[in-house]
């Protein structure tokens, strides 16, 4: 087919802007290193400087709050590896505290990291989740207690896009004297976040979630919070993170956020009614489905959906043979033929959410091609289900 495909996985990673596009190519002659001291230093480091001030705007922090690192991944490593690190600095950062709480949902890059951490000795407890992805405070508190040095927790679910209520469990960590740190990168640059309005310690942002580029992530720390390295080696970022500064990356994050500012608000609403009428589309069109995530408490552009009797990789494959790229999950989890961690944890059976799709809606998507979409996974299925040899069962 001659039609360009359509794409829908912007949860997993996100075109360029046109806009960043444009600086990625001029800033391709700016090549002094941050560090150095003469005019072609000064000017990169001035770009850094820039970008660093865009960014802590857009979250109401402090330039000085923010360090930039290599991806998100980086940035939850940085602030959990903390807890499991001897050194003086470290044993400030977690008041003395070793244990760690996280939740059954969180990305990848959290779970392993916290297994790697439970492997050296550091209580990890893993909270669970209700049918929709949400934490309940209750549930938090209860798993409290005196020992218990950070809580980490997803703003937004890079899965289903639930949106949990950082402001309330960062309130209840801190009476517990805790330290708090989110995993935000779903969210920021989808929805208005502002970290002191928050209260968080830590968060995490990444550059290529919002049409930026690949390679550049960003970490907010807290004013006044003691803070331990996860790369040493030189006074890069304010000696929190050593390495050369990925100039070209960190100035089109800067520009990817310009432009969120300009275009974040109407984006959202326009994702919003994108995703209604594939939503309404599917109801209507293809029986024994079900939605995954809060149907209201979730990213405007995120829609999970699980379809009995039909695979996901079989679904996946078909739509991108007809020009629909989704995802069956997350991106970093796509090597695995296991279920998804997360639709496990919200109660779904192993054969629904083997049976999922994720469709994430971004800048360039179109009414269009949502009904050509509701069209063709219509199709989809109920191909996929005249061959399976299980739909019709009571699937669960």
């Amino acid at each position: 087919m001659n039609r360009k495909p359509i794409y829908l996985d912007h949860n997993a990673t996100t075109p360029l802007h046109p806009e960043v596009k444009k600086i990625l190519i001029e800033m391709m002659e700016i090549y002094g290193n941050p560090s150095s001291l003469h005019s072609d230093g000064r000017e990169a480091r001035r770009r850094v400087e820039d970008a660093r001030e865009k960014i802590a705007t857009f979250i109401n922090a402090r330039p000085d709050e923010i360090i930039f690192v290599g991806s998100g991944s980086e940035a939850n490593n940085t602030v959990l590896s903390m807890m499991s690190c001897s050194s003086k600095q470290c044993q400030m950062t977690r008041k003395m505290r070793d244990e760690v709480i996280t939740t059954k949902i969180e990305h990848p890059c959290i779970i392993e990291s916290s297994k790697c951490l439970k492997e050296r000795g550091t209580p990890v407890t893993y909270i669970d989740v209700d049918e929709f992805g949400i934490i309940y405070p209750d549930d938090l508190r209860k798993h409290l207690n005196s020992n218990v040095g950070l809580v980490s927790i997803m703003m937004a679910n890079n899965e289903i896009g639930t949106i949990q209520d950082i402001k309330t469990l960062a309130e209840i960590t801190h009476k517990n004297d805790s330290l708090f740190h989110t995993d935000a990168v779903q969210a920021v640059g989808k929805i208005p976040v502002d970290v002191k309005d928050l209260n968080v310690d830590f968060l995490t942002i990444s550059g290529h979630k919002m049409y930026g580029p690949k390679g550049i992530g960003a970490l907010y720390i807290k004013h006044g919070i003691p803070f331990c390295p996860l790369i040493r080696g030189g006074h890069q970022e304010m000696g929190r993170r050593a390495g050369t500064e990925n100039t070209l990356g960190i100035v089109g994050f800067g520009k990817a956020i310009e432009m969120r500012v300009i275009e974040m608000e109407s984006e959202g609403k326009r994702l919003l009614e994108l995703k209604k009428i594939l939503r309404t589309g599917f109801e209507k069109s293809i029986p024994d489905i079900k939605f995954n995530g809060h149907p209201t408490e979730c990213l405007p552009g995120t829609l999970n959906v699980s379809f009995d009797g039909a695979e996901g990789e079989s679904i996946l494959l078909y739509l991108d043979l007809a020009g629909i790229e989704v995802s069956t999950g997350s991106a970093c989890a796509s090597g695995s033929l296991d279920p998804s961690h997360v639709l496990l944890a919200t109660g779904l059976s192993a054969e629904r959410a083997h049976g999922s799709v994720r469709i994430s809606l971004g800048r360039e998507n179109t009414a269009e091609e949502m009904h050509y979409v509701v069209k063709t996974l219509e199709e989809v299925i109920r191909k996929i289900r005249s061959m399976s040899t299980i739909y019709g069962r009571n699937v669960k």
